[in-house]
């Protein structure tokens, strides 16, 4: 799902951030031939012979011609708007899968319950067709919205990204209050694995890393899912015109992720990683 309230400065997919359809670049694709400038009706995309094609998004009024012209496959529409049906007929074209895998269907975005009546009726279909369902959430929503879509809910993917809320807050742009309220409530609804974004020097003091394995217990975590920082989002962020701020952060070596991993492991908690 696009859309999402949180504006994580390492997000790995900042195209999911707005909820309507964007405009993504891929300029190592580009051949330079003119064929978007040319089929632009605002006049957004110019071409320069040191630096390339440019584009003017203030001006760009996302009407896609130019994805349609190009030849390369360097500009691209990011999002679709789709009904239920229309997204459990993609669905249901892995159905062989999900029951010879025994797994099933994960919503997740962005944030899912940003379009949550949406994911209500997509969960209510899915579980009507007998899928395992699973919902990845950064719990940033309300109780309401949240306890209605979780009646369709198998299990649930719940990011905790720090517990201090003023360092949550500076970091994704909310406090976190409300997330670990939900994570709570959640705990009695259904079956949760906690997630963790390992970002260097953010969040991977082992004080902080303790405290998370100790709420894992407190709530009954399944299990707990290290996620390593990467820089994936990185060239999609250019690529959307929003480059992210995460000058300075280098992905953690295997050595300390694998420590991170049996330190909090030591505290009774099956723990993975980036799964």
């Amino acid at each position: 799902m696009k859309g999402c309230p949180l504006r994580c400065s390492w997000c790995q997919n900042p195209e999911s951030w707005e909820s309507h359809s964007e405009l993504m670049t891929r300029n190592i694709k580009c051949i330079s031939c003119g064929k978007c400038a040319e089929a632009c009706p605002v006049g957004a995309i110019t071409l320069d012979q040191r630096k390339g094609r440019e584009i003017d998004r203030s001006a760009c009024d996302l009407c896609f011609e130019c994805v349609t012209a190009c030849p390369t496959g360097s500009l691209s529409k990011m999002g679709e708007f789709l009904t239920v049906d229309e997204t459990m007929s993609e669905i249901e074209k892995d159905d062989l899968i999900y029951y010879k895998s025994g797994g099933g269907v994960t919503v997740s975005g962005g944030e899912p319950l940003f379009q949550g009546k949406f994911v209500y009726r997509l969960l209510k279909a899915c579980k009507k067709r007998g899928y395992h369902t699973a919902m990845d959430t950064c719990g940033y929503a309300s109780w309401s919205e949240m306890e209605k879509v979780l009646e369709y809910v198998d299990l649930v993917l719940y990011d905790i990204k720090h517990l201090d809320p003023e360092r949550h807050r500076k970091a994704t742009g909310k406090g976190n209050d409300l997330i670990l309220e939900n994570l709570r409530k959640i705990s009695s609804h259904t079956k949760i694995w906690l997630r963790i974004p390992l970002i260097p020097g953010f969040n991977d003091s082992y004080e902080h890393l303790r405290r998370v394995g100790e709420l894992g217990k407190e709530i009954g975590a399944e299990k707990v899912s290290i996620l390593p920082f990467n820089r994936f989002g990185e060239n999609k962020s250019f690529g959307i015109g929003r480059p992210l701020a995460i000058n300075g952060i280098e992905d953690p070596e295997k050595e300390d992720i694998q420590e991170i991993q049996r330190y909090i492991g030591e505290l009774g908690l099956h723990v993975t990683i980036g799964e």
